[in-house]
């Protein structure tokens, strides 16, 4: 049954009043791949690091495969960068941040190791050491848009919400409207409430050709946090098909009328930082 709007502004208000606002960072988005948040890909090519071996699409059969090459040889810099990025794609993040802290030990001028390191750092809540290494991973001579974006993000969880916003201009001006820096600043501006600032910053990233169906449901979920829940299905839909447009809409739902497991107050939950 769809809500009304009667039941779901009492979400919003209690979303907007909660004091659990600010860890809904520490919660994931399982399920849905459509519905997710979005951070830069450390992943990909960037000026500051060389680019990563190209990771198999199945991440089980990639950590076994670079499980596999890593083994043979701890000391190869590629091997263990693509196997920490299998491991985390599994959601094997404790084992990730191992396999990558003894690689930047073993290779510690490598940027790309530097930078995947502190990514895992943040998988697993260690957010001022994930910020530490991540600084290490570029230079103000040669920033990378991708770990600002990411450091951003960190500092997010860290409550320093305009410090991460100043990260976001950062990257924004290397890489001007890109939407994955664009949607974490709208959920950024979405963690202190500022719920107007939020939705332009997504709806920025959503008119981006190359923004990606996570972008659509972060601007979906900040619309419905407004009470606007009929436009924000229509967003969550699309030009979806329909088995996966109702998915879509049904984890909307779930995310506007999550329950807080510490007071029994009904709060919608979203995730700033997950695996790229």
């Amino acid at each position: 049954m769809r809500p009304s709007s009667s039941l779901v502004r009492p979400n919003v208000a209690r979303f907007l009043a909660s004091a659990a606002v600010t860890a809904i960072l520490a919660a994931g988005l399982g399920g849905c791949q459509t519905m997710s948040d979005v951070t830069g890909a450390l992943t990909q090519k960037s000026s500051s690091s060389a680019a990563a071996p190209a990771i198999p699409d199945d991440p089980r059969r990639a950590v076994e495969v670079y499980g596999e090459r890593y083994r043979a040889n701890p000391k190869d810099a590629n091997a263990a960068l693509a196997y920490g990025q299998a491991l985390r794609a599994t959601g094997q993040r404790s084992q990730a941040a191992a396999v990558l802290e003894q690689a930047t030990i073993a290779h510690p001028g490598n940027k790309a190791l530097l930078a995947g390191y502190g990514r895992a750092l943040a998988d697993n809540g260690n957010s001022q050491a994930a910020f530490d290494v991540l600084s290490r991973a570029h230079s103000p001579d040669n920033p990378d848009w991708r770990i600002l974006s990411v450091q951003g993000t960190v500092l997010d969880k860290l409550a320093k919400h305009e410090e991460a916003r100043r990260y976001y201009a950062s990257a924004l001006k290397i890489a001007p409207e890109e939407p994955s820096v664009l949607s974490n600043l709208g959920l950024s501006y979405m963690l202190t409430r500022e719920l107007p600032d939020a939705e332009a910053a997504l709806r920025r990233a959503y008119g981006n050709p190359r923004a990606d169906a996570r972008v659509r449901q972060n601007l979906a979920l900040v619309v419905g946090l407004q009470g606007r829940f009929t436009e924000a299905e229509t967003i969550a839909k699309g030009d979806l098909p329909s088995e996966e447009a109702a998915a879509n809409v049904a984890y909307l739902r779930e995310m506007l009328s999550r329950k807080d497991p510490r007071g029994g107050k009904t709060v919608p939950v979203a995730a700033l930082n997950r695996p790229d």
